[in-house]
């Protein structure tokens, strides 16, 4: 007789769901580019809010090559580091990686000549709201347009 093991334990491994943020940026894509893989940049950017701060960023850029980049509150009441390692690279167009925790990570870089078009796709995490991860991301990106843009 054929039927469910209910004595075996059931698993379910489901899709994380991915989450989208994107901006245009009034910077040609060189720049762009830079001033998101360079360490020196990256710190200038890499928060929410005013209330936060990157404090420092290693950045080994290369399939392969790994990134920490510490987050903390200006007040120093908290703080984490957000790493990953970088799988695929391709030059002024695309990052694909993986997240110290699994989950993955895409940023699309589009030239458009004088302005530059970065897409962010990610898979959320279980910790937080969908909604509350896209605007934390956004916020994130809104701040690399600021200082693109400067």
């Amino acid at each position: 007789m054929y039927g469910w093991n209910y004595d075996f334990p059931y698993i379910c491994f489901m899709e994380k769901e991915w989450i989208e943020v994107e901006a245009m940026i009034e910077a040609p894509i060189n720049e762009v580019w830079t001033k998101w893989t360079k360490s020196e940049h990256v710190v200038q950017w890499n928060f929410a809010h005013e209330s936060w701060c990157c404090p420092s960023a290693k950045i080994d850029l290369r399939e392969e090559g790994s990134f920490t980049m510490r987050m903390e509150a200006v007040d120093g009441s908290a703080g984490f580091d957000f790493s990953g390692v970088y799988d695929t690279i391709e030059e002024q167009e695309f990052l694909s990686i993986t997240l110290e925790d699994g989950r993955r990570w895409e940023v699309e870089f589009a030239d458009l000549g004088q302005s530059t078009h970065v897409t962010e796709r990610f898979q959320a995490e279980s910790e937080n709201t969908v909604e509350l991860q896209q605007q934390g991301w956004q916020a994130i990106l809104n701040q690399f347009k600021t200082y693109c843009e400067a």
